[in-house]
């Protein structure tokens, strides 16, 4: 029976028990199902606190899938420490985030784990949860906005930021969570020692009481469940039928906003909804959590408040035939990045031969497009074009002072190596 398979078997069985807990199902990971796992890991990330990477892993694969299967089903699998690392955050270098960086094994037995939870939670999960779950992307959930801030005309936007979430997240609910579906004793065994696993800084091993596992495959998955109940479900059975008006949820990971018809229904929800996360030890930031009154301007031209979700700034303007509707352009933040990413990786691979550098642009700067490239955004991405070019040109033309770059040199570069022109990827009818 291959892994598909199997995993069509789970999800059928949780349709037909959806408010029970499954207890058998460890009888689905074999070796195949670790090998499968296995394939589906990066190869490329970095060694956690073993040194073992994937290509030594993979050496005596077979063996080490039958050790880990046996460790896995005897309860004798240990979860090793998570090595911590601190990258910048955001253009800010100032402040950091934490990244957590498993051992490669532990990585492919969350990812076989993951693979019989997913079939199961993915029947409970929401339709306005889009982050982290299969088929489901950054750009429906931008489509979802865009056509119910549409419907509604205008409208007030709740942003909610949950400070620092995944590091808050408190053991005692999640096992509650989880035990509610999943009560085999194999996972729910190793779920347990992933939550009480250490994190290595700096030589030390400690072990925090809060978190999901730093880093893990099966951190998105937990985090998902966490806000599907204390968020998601409490949302739609709870608040939505109290309201005066419509209303929409829209989720993706940590990242929430709420879309209300009416500014009392909101002004409502924005005072309990602290309390609700206060309930579940976490906490909700007094200055990134605001309501934004999201319409088209009065008849004076005054302006309308704009906010940021997912990348974009969210904004109204005028369509073609003149009417007010929703827009979206690319965040000054996010513009920014990239822009300085292509500018600094030109800087530094300036001496690479021309076809090498072409290769790499083109795909930096497709990639930028196939995020970025939403219907409304053709300003945004063209100047992200402009400044692709521009910086581009600046550093082949001080990578040689005695035969330099000038614009009509580089303009005849781009006939032969041309970049991608902006184009949208992701287009919505107006």
């Amino acid at each position: 029976m291959s892994v598909q398979t199997k995993q069509q078997r789970i999800a059928e069985l949780a349709r037909r028990m959806p408010r029970e807990a499954i207890k058998s199902l460890n009888h689905y990971i074999d070796e195949e199902w670790l090998h499968e796992a296995y394939r589906r890991t990066r190869k490329d990330a970095a060694e956690g606190i073993d040194l073992v990477t994937a290509a030594e892993y993979g050496k005596d694969l077979d063996e080490n899938i039958r050790s880990l299967l046996n460790r896995l089903k005897s309860g004798q699998y240990y979860a090793p420490a998570v090595k911590r690392v601190y990258i910048p955050k955001g253009e800010r270098t100032d402040e950091l985030r934490p990244i957590g960086i498993p051992t490669f094994e532990d990585k492919v037995l969350q990812r076989a784990i993951n693979m019989v939870l997913e079939p199961i939670f993915e029947e409970d999960f929401l339709d306005c949860s889009y982050g982290f779950r299969p088929r489901r992307s950054v750009h429906q959930a931008v489509e979802l906005l865009w056509r119910t801030a549409k419907f509604y005309g205008g409208c007030w936007v709740l942003e909610v930021d949950i400070r620092k979430y995944f590091d808050t997240i408190r053991h005692e609910h999640l096992r509650t969570f989880y035990k509610q579906r999943v009560c085999d004793g194999v996972i729910t065994r190793v779920i347990g020692k992933w939550l009480k696993a250490g994190v290595m800084e700096g030589g030390t091993i400690h072990y925090p009481e809060e978190g999901t596992p730093q880093g893990g495959v099966i951190s998105p998955l937990l985090s998902n469940l966490y806000l599907h109940e204390v968020l998601d479900k409490w949302f739609e059975e709870e608040i939505r039928p109290r309201l005066r008006g419509r209303a929409q949820l829209i989720r993706f990971a940590d990242d929430a906003i709420i879309v209300f018809e009416i500014k009392e229904d909101a002004d409502r929800v924005q005072g309990v909804i602290v309390k609700r996360f206060e309930r579940f030890g976490l906490t909700v930031h007094p200055e990134k959590t605001r309501l934004v009154q999201y319409a088209k301007p009065d008849n004076k031209g005054g302006d309308t408040n704009t906010f940021d979700f997912l990348g974009f700034t969210h904004y109204w303007g005028k369509s073609r035939s003149g009417q007010w509707i929703p827009k979206r352009k690319t965040a000054k933040s996010r513009l920014k990045r990239s822009i300085r990413k292509v500018y600094l990786w030109c800087e530094a691979n300036r001496h690479l031969p021309i076809g090498e550098q072409w290769k790499t642009l083109c795909g930096k700067v497709r990639g930028h497009y196939n995020f970025f490239g939403i219907t409304f955004n053709s300003k945004s991405i063209a100047l992200f074009f402009e400044q692709a070019k521009r910086s581009w040109q600046k550093w082949l033309n001080r990578r040689n002072r005695e035969n330099n770059m000038d614009w009509e040199k580089f303009n005849r570069l781009l006939a032969k190596y041309p970049l991608p022109q902006p184009r949208i990827v992701h287009s919505y009818a107006a």
